[in-house]
């Protein structure tokens, strides 16, 4: 069994700055309409949670090792979180073409952030 990990860390100014300016055609670039409603409803930490999902995107495509744009699009990965509040990676297009194509078994996924960072590292599982 193989393990290929990706990680990304992201100014969570960065994301907030992009959104009062892009507005929603930023988002919806980026994220699906349930990632936007999940963050949204956290209110005061919302950009927290819009950073968290777009470092893990980019931490689940680095651990593809294509990263974004030709290969993979952004709203192929999607970033929800469980019962429990673990977040968990769905995929969708080219993303679940590659994920198959690989023989990847499983995408175990960690996030954090604070006030000014947040953080992901994805890890795939291959057989």
């Amino acid at each position: 069994m193989a393990i290929l990990c990706g990680v990304d860390i992201i100014e969570v100014d960065r994301i907030k700055h992009s959104i009062e300016n892009l507005g929603q055609s930023f988002k919806d670039r980026i994220f699906s309409p349930g990632e936007i409603q999940y963050c949204e409803d956290k209110k005061a930490s919302k950009y927290q949670c819009y950073a968290a999902r777009f470092a893990a995107k980019e931490a689940v495509a680095k651990a593809f090792g294509t990263g974004l744009g030709s290969k993979l699009d952004w709203r192929e990965i999607e970033i929800y979180n469980d019962e429990w509040g673990k977040p968990y990676v769905a995929l969708l297009g080219k993303a679940k073409d590659l994920f198959k194509e690989i023989n990847a078994v499983n995408i175990s996924l960690s996030l954090s952030h604070c006030k000014t960072y947040a953080i992901a590292y994805a890890v795939i599982e291959v057989k």
